[in-house]
């Protein structure tokens, strides 16, 4: 289940599945799970896959307050646990800043701006096998990797040059 799900989630970033579609898929793998459905968690996870700008808990908390008046900032944690325990979502954490949630499983990677703290996906099949050559060159045995590229994103750009 989770190779198609991957595929589907690379599928979604090239326009190819709609996200009602995904959110369908997702809301499956809870169900095989026995995970219950409730109404926010059903939000918070399309809130995820409609949002490619990596939320905070706090974001996602902040964007859905106004429809589940009674949610808690815990229900957001709680939700994003299980939501990163069964594969749906990566937490991505930098030092003392808050984490940061990314919906999509596919191996990416990440541009950073260094001045507002923007993330943009990066796509590089050309590093596929990068665990692989290392493992290779090390004796290492690898279970995942990150790559982060920093910089200052194009309105940063824009905005240092006024």
């Amino acid at each position: 289940m989770k190779n198609t799900l991957i595929e589907e989630i690379h599928s979604i970033k090239k326009g190819l599945i709609s996200m009602s579609y995904l959110v369908d898929q997702s809301i499956e793998r809870l169900k095989y799970n026995n995970v219950r459905i409730t109404p926010q968690r059903h939000a918070i996870l399309e809130y995820l896959i409609d949002k490619d700008t990596h939320p905070t808990a706090d974001d996602v908390y902040q964007a859905l307050e106004s429809r589940f008046p009674s949610m808690s900032v815990a229900t957001v944690y709680n939700n994003l646990r299980l939501f990163i325990e069964l594969g749906l979502v990566k937490e991505m954490k930098y030092g003392d800043s808050s984490s940061r949630f990314d919906f999509s499983s596919t191996e990416h990677y990440h541009a950073i701006c260094t001045e507002c703290g923007k993330i943009e996906d990066i796509y590089y099949p050309g590093l596929d096998d990068v665990e692989v050559v290392a493992s290779n060159l090390t004796g290492f045995e690898v279970t995942s990797h990150r790559l982060e590229i920093y910089g200052l994103c194009p309105d940063c750009q824009k905005n240092s040059k006024l």
